[in-house]
């Protein structure tokens, strides 16, 4: 049986008239088109069974990704500013919203795995009457209109990227509880680090800009741009390496309840952690689960699936600390850190909360990050599963201090 993703055809920028299109239109376009299409390539190594499983209550299905993602253009774009559009499905509103409470009500989370109907070509049928209706959308619409729905359509794209990332770290989960240890692509390669240059860069005492500021796309949460004192501090011009990960290991750090916070040691404990996450003894040799099946461990790699409990007891460990994240932000805007992107999401020591000023959105897209400022660490840079072109240095993206199953590592940070 061909998957869903495998049978799509996403349009494609020549179905568009140029004629026809302002130029703003053209550009829109292009851009929706070439976003939802990496979605479909990435779900086009998985099976319509692979899209239905929810290996844990943090993870969703690849078809609810999918289906979440357009839904997002239906509820926000055709469905506030198309006149005459009408949803695909009556039902998919309750069953593919996510948190935005103002949208209305929706499904629980913890039971989106559930949902073997719709099927995954249902929701190939979905995306392909959505792509349809928003490129005619777009090519139809007068200037004031495009003015107005472009920035959402700026934030749809960069929110399908989101979810491009997640639909690879759920389904890697999903992989790894399988006792075959499927591969999801076979060809896959862990990213080669730099590695090289001095080991650690100094930043001296000084009041810097940080945050967001000028053009380009951003969320809401990297602004106002404000000033912040930084330093004096040191950075690692690398990330950890699992050769560093494993002499920790050696040396009792799961065990040695000093090196931990409180919360972390309970949950290393309940959860029995003895290394990081899709690490397993095979033959009493560890090996990783990765997008490209079970590998050996490279002790030259940057560790990865690391929470932050365990990168704050490594960073005890070796007598060092976590950056914070302006301090993160100063190096890497000054290109002085090595693998800031494309490796691991790195964790700094910063609760995620508002920059000072901050006000977000009017409205339900008001709910995209504001509220989630609680409770969370902010994690810097990007990883191996961040989409091309979705990466920049002022990215705050967060977790949950025990949240391991995303591509997250770590740099040390030291004060004396």
């Amino acid at each position: 049986m061909t998957s869903s993703a495998s049978a799509t055809a996403p349009l494609s920028p020549d179905d568009v008239s140029p004629a026809r299109s302002p130029l703003l239109a053209e550009s829109l376009i292009e851009a929706f088109l070439a976003v939802r299409g990496e979605t479909e390539r990435r779900a086009a190594h998985l099976s319509p069974e692979d899209q239905v499983i929810q290996s844990m209550p943090d993870a969703s299905p690849a078809k609810w990704h999918r289906a979440h993602t357009t839904w997002f253009f239906e509820q926000f774009i055709l469905g506030e500013h198309c006149p005459g559009y009408a949803p695909f499905h009556a039902d998919y509103a309750y069953l593919f919203n996510s948190y935005y409470v103002s949208a209305g009500p929706r499904h629980t989370r913890g039971e989106r795995g559930l949902i073997t109907r719709p099927g995954a070509a249902e929701i190939t049928a979905y995306r392909k009457h959505v792509d349809a209706a928003m490129v005619d959308f777009l090519r139809r619409a007068d200037v004031a209109a495009l003015e107005t729905v472009a920035p959402l359509v700026e934030i749809g794209l960069n929110h399908e990227q989101q979810h491009q990332e997640l639909m690879l770290t759920d389904m890697l989960h999903a992989f790894a509880q399988n006792p075959t240890a499927p591969a999801y692509d076979p060809a896959w390669s862990f990213p080669a680090a730099a590695g090289t240059g001095e080991e650690w860069i100094s930043l001296p005492e000084g009041i810097h800009t940080v945050g967001h500021a000028g053009a380009g796309y951003h969320f809401d949460n990297e602004r106002p741009a404000h000033r912040a004192l930084v330093g004096p501090v040191k950075l690692a011009r690398n990330l950890v390496t699992n050769r560093e990960w494993l002499a920790f290991m050696a040396d009792g750090g799961y065990e040695t309840a000093t090196l931990w916070l409180m919360d972390g040691f309970a949950t290393a404990s309940r959860e029995h952690w003895q290394a990081p996450g899709h690490w397993y003894k095979v033959e009493g040799e560890w090996r990783l689960m990765t997008l490209g099946g079970l590998r050996g461990i490279d002790p030259a790699a940057p560790v990865c699936h690391v929470s932050y409990y365990e990168a704050d007891a490594f960073a005890r460990w070796s007598g060092k600390h976590l950056p914070t994240e302006m301090e993160w932000e100063v190096a890497a805007r000054g290109g002085q850190l090595n693998d800031a992107f494309g490796i691991v999401w790195q964790w700094t020591r910063s609760a995620y909360g508002a920059y000072p000023g901050y006000r977000a959105m009017e409205g339900a897209l008001g709910e995209y990050n504001g509220k989630f400022m609680v409770n969370q660490l902010v994690l810097r840079g990007s990883s191996l599963a961040t989409p091309e072109g979705h990466s920049r240095v002022t990215y705050r993206n967060f977790f949950y201090p025990h949240h391991r199953w995303q591509f997250t590592g770590l740099r040390l940070a030291d004060y004396a």
